[in-house]
């Protein structure tokens, strides 16, 4: 059985790389500042980061394979115009393109995406569609909220997304649901902001039809689905009200959860509310949690501990670990079977 992690971030990139983002934002703040300069980093420079990090990691709490993106909260769509976000957003999957040929074994890229508040999404398309052909990335990150926290792009039903859904589904590539930095103080970023966008994707999904117009279409909602299985009987009866179908039917067929849920009862309630075709391991890692949790003695977000303690059969945790994985992202699949694996 392989252990595939569906949400990894580069969140420890050469230092390089950042002075590369400070340069964007020091000549957004003063038009005679430098031009910024694309970073000069060297593959032993990408080796230090990854091997005492993520790499260290995956192998300690026994994972295979990390689907590896950028950082989110440095996506931060809302900086800048459209042209600094595809500078920098083609520079965060550049580098990630070289940790996967560095360690093709061990990861596999997704992207992010150059989106910009009150920019068509299809000026993404072009990004999406060189990740997936040339970088040879199995998925991307979509940000429903490039404002940053004010929520002023259409609900992801709206037909404002449906020239990147079309893409999507002609790549056969799913999305994971992830938001970036939160510029307004009321919601901490991976505290609030996270959680709050993961909840409202989903209620999105359930208050619209997308699924009608896109059957294959495929997302990813990260951090466990946010508040949804905590309150899934509040969903199912909205849906209902709605005279919205099952959610089984309705929205469950294309929408699946990660395991970035950094304790043991958030695990158990997972697994016990939503059907296991649905779950993908995750850890986040390194990411919005690193510290160990005193009541355990072990770090929140070595999430592998909490599926291994489920009393559940071990064909429904080779799904979670493998199976839905290989479901979710054909790309995936498709790769490891030219494998062997």
């Amino acid at each position: 059985m392989l252990i595939i992690d569906c949400h990894g971030h580069y969140t420890t990139a050469p230092e390089a790389h950042q002075k590369f983002r400070d340069q964007q934002l020091a000549k957004l703040k003063d038009p005679l500042a430098p031009t910024p300069t694309p970073a000069r980093i060297s593959d032993d420079e990408i080796r230090e980061t990854i091997e005492k990090n993520q790499l260290k990691l995956q192998k300690e709490r026994g994972a295979d394979i990390t689907i590896f993106s950028p950082r989110a909260s440095a996506m931060a769509h809302h900086v800048g115009d459209e042209a600094v976000s595809q500078q920098w957003t083609r520079a965060c999957n550049d580098l990630i393109k070289r940790v996967v040929d560095l360690y093709p074994q061990n990861f596999v890229g997704v992207c992010q995406l150059p989106q910009s508040p009150g920019v068509p999404i299809s000026h993404s398309v072009q990004e999406l569609e060189r990740a997936v052909k040339e970088l040879g990335f199995i998925g991307c990150n979509l940000n429903p909220d490039p404002s940053g926290g004010h929520w002023t792009a259409p609900p992801l039903t709206d037909r404002h997304w449906y020239p990147f859904y079309e893409k999507m589904v002609e790549l056969d590539v799913p999305a994971m649901i992830h938001v970036s930095a939160s510029c307004n103080p009321n919601f901490h970023a991976t505290g609030a902001h996270y959680i709050n966008a993961d909840t409202t994707a989903f209620m999105q999904f359930i208050e619209g039809n997308l699924f009608k117009d896109f059957p294959t279409l495929r997302f990813i909602i990260p951090h466990g689905g946010g508040a949804v299985p905590y309150h899934w009987g509040r969903y199912r009866g909205l849906a209902d009200m709605l005279k919205r179908p099952p959610l089984a039917e309705h929205v469950m067929k294309n929408v699946f959860f990660d395991t970035c849920v950094y304790h043991q009862p958030g695990i158990d309630l997972l697994v016990k509310v939503i059907d296991i075709d649905n779950i993908l391991f995750g850890s986040e890692m390194v990411g919005a949690v690193r510290g160990i949790d005193p009541e355990t003695g072990n770090y929140y977000d070595d999430t592998k501990r909490y599926i291994d303690a489920l009393s559940i059969p071990e064909a429904d945790k080779r799904r979670i670990f493998e199976g839905n994985a290989r479901r979710v992202f054909p790309r995936l699949d498709a790769l490891l079977k030219s494998r062997g694996q």
